[in-house]
C-alpha cells in the first residue's frame, strides 16, 4: 500500500489559531488527511488458473474365484469325558500333572485297594467252596444211579440228590458272577484315561474320600480330531438352499464340504476341516443355523476354546473383476467408484462389492478391463472434473491368479504375484 504526499499547509485554514483546542484540532486533521491519502495498490495481473488435481488410477482386473462366506467359529474338543471314581474309598495317588497330555489308557490316580483285594479273597474262597460242593453232589449222583438200576435207592431220594447237585451248579454260578464282581472293583482302583486328550488340574487332592461315580477327578478334552462350531446367518442359509435346489451345490452330508479356517495370530487360512454336521432348524433367539467342521489336530497345536475364521465355499467357480479395496467410496451404504473417459474427467458408477482377496475388491456393475479407475485421491475430485491422472505402479499385477489358499510361510502376495493367497 502507498501513501501520497499531503500538504498540510495546503488545509490549514489562515486565521489565526490560539489555544490548546485550536492544536487539537489540527493534529485530527493532519490524521485524517494523511489516512486518506493512503490507497491499496490495484492488482496488475490476473489470478492464475489452478492446475487439476492429480490422481492414481488402475484398471479393473479379471480373476477366477470360488464364491464363499466367512464366519467366526469356536474350537471345542470332539470328546470331553469326565473323569469319576467307579468304586468309592481314600485317594491313595493322583499321577497325572494338570493339564498335561494323557494317552489312552494312561494311569491317572490309584483308589486304596485293600479293601477290594480282601473281598476278591473271599470272593475266590466261596468259588472253591461252591465248586467243592458240586463235585460232591456230582458224586453222590453218579452212585445214586447205580443204586437206582439195582433197585437199593427209591426214585424220591434219587431226586433229591439230584436237586442238590442242581442247586450246587448254581451256588458255584453265585460264587464265580461274585468274584468276578469283585476283580472289575479292584480293577476300578485304577483310573485311567478313556480317550487320548489333554486333561484338566485335578479337582480332588491325594487323601481325599472319593464317592463311587459321584466325586469328579478331573475332565478329558479329545482334542484330535477337534472340532469348530460356527453359526451360519438365515440370508446365506436362503442362499445356500437356492443354490441346492438348483443344482449348483451338494448337500453337506452328500460330499465332504471342505472348509478354510484360519487362527487369529494368522494371516492366511492354512487349516482345513470337513463340514460333518449341520442342525435340522435355525435357532429362533439368533436366527443362524449351527454347522460344525472336524479339523485333524494331529500335532496337537488347537486347543478347545479358540476363535478361528471359517471360510466355506458357496456355489461353482466363476470369473469377476477385481478393483483395489482403497477405490471404492460409500454414499449413505451406497457404493461407488469413479471412473475416467478418454479427455480424463471424472465420471460417478455406482457398484455392488462381492469377495475380498488380497487387498482387492471384485465388484459388479457398468465396468470393464478398460476402464481407468480413481483409485486414490477421491476426496479431491467430482463428476465432471478434468484430473491429470498417474498410473499406479504398485497395483500391477499384485492380485493373485486365484484365491486358494496360502500357507502361512510363504511371503507376502504383492511380492509374489503368482502365489495363491488367502
Amino acid at each position: 500500500m502507498k501513501c501520497n504526499a499531503v500538504e498540510v499547509d495546503d488545509f490549514v485554514p489562515s486565521a489565526p489559531r490560539s489555544g490548546s483546542a485550536g492544536l487539537r484540532l489540527l493534529s485530527v486533521a493532519t490524521l485524517m488527511l494523511a489516512a486518506a491519502g493512503c490507497q491499496p495498490k490495484a492488482s496488475t495481473g490476473a489470478a492464475k488458473t489452478a492446475p487439476p488435481p492429480e490422481v492414481v488410477v488402475t484398471v479393473p482386473v479379471e480373476r477366477e474365484f470360488a464364491p464363499f462366506e466367512e464366519f467366526t467359529g469356536r474350537l471345542e474338543a470332539s470328546e470331553v469325558i469326565e473323569i469319576r471314581a467307579r468304586v468309592g474309598g481314600y485317594l491313595d495317588k493322583v499321577l497325572f500333572h494338570d493339564g498335561a497330555d494323557v494317552a489312552e489308557g494312561e494311569l491317572l490316580a490309584v483308589i486304596d485297594p485293600r479293601t477290594y483285594k480282601a473281598e476278591l479273597a473271599r470272593a475266590t474262597a466261596s468259588v472253591q467252596q461252591a465248586k467243592s460242593r458240586q463235585d460232591r453232589t456230582l458224586k453222590e449222583l453218579e452212585r445214586a444211579k447205580q443204586l437206582l438200576a439195582n433197585k437199593v435207592l427209591t426214585q424220591e431220594d434219587f431226586d433229591r440228590l439230584q436237586f442238590d447237585h442242581t442247586e450246587a451248579q448254581a451256588a458255584l454260578q453265585i460264587a464265580e458272577a461274585t468274584e468276578s464282581l469283585a476283580q472289575l472293583n479292584l480293577g476300578f482302583t485304577e483310573i485311567r484315561s478313556p480317550v487320548k486328550g489333554k486333561i484338566s488340574r485335578r479337582l480332588i487332592d491325594e487323601g481325599n474320600l472319593v464317592k463311587a461315580d459321584d466325586s469328579l477327578l478331573a475332565t478329558i478334552g479329545s482334542v484330535d480330531p477337534i472340532r469348530a462350531y460356527f453359526e451360519i446367518d438365515e440370508r446365506t442359509v436362503l442362499r445356500l438352499r437356492q443354490l441346492i435346489l438348483g443344482g449348483q451345490m451338494r448337500l453337506p452330508t452328500e460330499q465332504k464340504l471342505e472348509v478354510q479356517l484360519s487362527l487369529a495370530n494368522e494371516k492366511y487360512f492354512s487349516l482345513r476341516g470337513v463340514i460333518d454336521f449341520t442342525d435340522n432348524a435355525l435357532d429362533p433367539h439368533t436366527g443362524t443355523l449351527r454347522a460344525r467342521a472336524t479339523i485333524d489336530n494331529g500335532s496337537l497345536l488347537l486347543l478347545p476354546g479358540l476363535i478361528v475364521r471359517c471360510r466355506m465355499p458357496i456355489g461353482n467357480a466363476r470369473s469377476g473383476l477385481f478393483i483395489p479395496e482403497e477405490a471404492l467410496g460409500s454414499d449413505q451404504g451406497q457404493r461407488y467408484i469413479y471412473v475416467l473417459n478418454d479427455k480424463d474427467e471424472v465420471i460417478y458408477r455406482s457398484v455392488s462389492v462381492g469377495m475380498q482377496m488380497s487387498g482387492w475388491r471384485c465388484v459388479e456393475g457398468e465396468l470393464t478391463t478398460s476402464d481407468r479407475v480413481i483409485v486414490t485421491g477421491l476426496q479431491r475430485v467430482r463428476p465432471g472434473l478434468k484430473v491429470a491422472p498417474k498410473v499406479g505402479t504398485q497395483y500391477a499385477d499384485a492380485l493373485p491368479v486365484t484365491n486358494k489358499p496360502k500357507p502361512a510361510v510363504e511371503a507376502d502376495p504383492a511380492k509374489s504375484p503368482s502365489t495363491p493367497a488367502s
